[in-house]
């Protein structure tokens, strides 16, 4: 039984991401939110201010800025910017199977306004700029690859503090925990025991940063998790079953279900 990850390329043919210069005509914005999608703002120049959620950052460029789906903003700009705009929707986020670049989403969704140290990451802004125009399912793989290291660049080249709201750290905490587990559980106790918290008090924190509870947070990575094993292994539906954690495969087949609208074996035949 082969029970290494094969190497297979089954992403839709829509990223559901989207690159963009910065318009130029942009000044005053009224306060508004985003629908669904989480947006990242790298500024090279221009001079005002931006305020997210009643905080107002100073624009000295380089800068960048992230703005989550829940958040309201507004602009306030004094003389003509120049930059990129990176949207990344709900549904790139939700069918990624690639753990990097979702561990490097939420660790930059936890940081508002980042001083980058250097432009480096701008030359990288182009180049995913120009593969995307073109608009080529073949062009995925590398529009993956580059958006994983615009992600990785972005951290690395900006100084990044630590969040002193407790929940916030928390919340990012478990994020991480889902991220980084070889073997995730399907046990909402077993992270909140992890992260000396308890179950109570992570589902209140998961429902006040994303309207979600800690089990429809945790569903997120184990559904994401079956799908991998299910499509890039010879797993049985049973090994994976207890692979997740779940006490029988009708158990299992039941939660998958409830949240791919099919059986784990329907999917797999359909997907492989």
């Amino acid at each position: 039984m082969n029970s290494n990850i094969k190497i297979k390329d089954k992403a839709k043919t829509n990223p559901s991401i989207k690159i963009e210069f910065f318009r130029k005509d942009v000044r005053k914005t009224s306060p508004h939110k985003h629908n669904n999608y989480f947006e990242i703002i790298y500024l090279t120049k221009g001079k005002g201010s931006h305020t997210i959620d009643a905080k107002q950052y100073e624009i000295k460029t380089p800068v960048i800025f992230t703005i989550r789906k829940e958040q309201v903003h507004f602009w306030d700009i004094k003389s003509e910017p120049e930059g990129f705009v990176l949207i990344i929707k709900k549904p790139f986020i939700d069918d990624c199977l690639d753990k990097v670049i979702i561990r490097l989403i939420s660790e930059l969704s936890a940081q508002n306004c980042l001083f980058p140290k250097d432009n480096i990451a701008i030359d990288i802004f182009k180049i995913l700029y120009n593969e995307h125009q073109e608009k080529k399912t073949s062009k995925r793989p590398i529009i993956n690859g580059l958006l994983k290291a615009l992600l990785a660049k972005l951290l690395e080249s900006a100084k990044i503090t630590p969040s002193k709201n407790a929940n916030n750290t928390i919340f990012h905490k478990f994020i991480n925990l889902l991220n980084q587990e070889n073997k995730l559980t399907n046990k909402v106790s077993h992270y909140a025991n992890l992260l000396n918290t308890s179950p109570q008090n992570l589902n209140a924190i998961c429902r006040k940063e994303t309207d979600h509870s800690a089990s429809e947070t945790l569903s997120v990575y184990i559904i994401n998790e079956a799908k991998r094993l299910l499509l890039y292994t010879d797993f049985t539906v049973s090994e994976i079953a207890n692979k997740l954690d779940f006490n029988d495969n009708s158990h299992f087949s039941k939660y998958f279900k409830r949240h791919v609208k099919n059986t784990p074996n329907e999917f797999r035949r359909v997907n492989k």
